[in-house]
């Protein structure tokens, strides 16, 4: 499942040994995992669509 990170992961939180995205990144996780944290709010689902970024995404 592809997800958007809403969240900044702390300073030297890691995921199997690899670094969070950052918050406004994309990755695809399992989908357990990924439906976790966007329970959470944490995260969000990516569609297959194109979406414009949120205002707070725009560097």
């Amino acid at each position: 499942m592809r997800i958007r990170m809403l969240v900044q992961m702390p300073p030297g939180a890691r995921r199997n040994g690899q670094p969070w995205p950052a918050k406004g990144k994309t990755t695809d996780l399992p989908t357990a995992d990924a439906a976790h944290l966007v329970a959470a709010g944490v995260a969000e689902e990516v569609s297959g669509k194109s979406r414009r970024p949120a205002r707070d995404e725009v560097q």
